[in-house]
């Protein structure tokens, strides 16, 4: 492991805290990440549309428990409720990468 003032790249800082890419402490930290990105991206989209936890709920047919876990980073999240969240219940498109 590098010593601190030996890190020069973000990719190096992530590694040394975490591990390498597919240990289970890095994947878990990524895990967590990703559901920070979405949960911010979600509060900034409901906000945007001037709505309520409880409106998106409605529109997207969830509950407003669900909609608030999600923008925590909390709960287990299923990719066809989330889509319909941000597609229905937003009226906007989600786009995929898979790296």
């Amino acid at each position: 492991m590098k010593a601190k003032h030996e890190i020069k790249t973000f990719d190096e800082l992530i590694e040394a805290e975490h591990g390498k890419v597919g240990t289970e402490s890095r994947n878990a930290y990524e895990e967590k990440a990703h559901r920070f990105i979405i949960s911010e991206m979600l509060k900034e989209a409901r906000r945007e549309a001037k709505m309520t936890q409880q409106e998106l709920a409605d529109r997207s047919g969830t509950k407003k428990s669900y909609i608030s876990k999600i923008e925590n980073g909390k709960g287990n999240l299923q990719l066809s409720t989330l889509i319909r969240i941000f597609e229905t219940g937003l009226n906007k498109r989600i786009g995929l990468t898979f790296l």
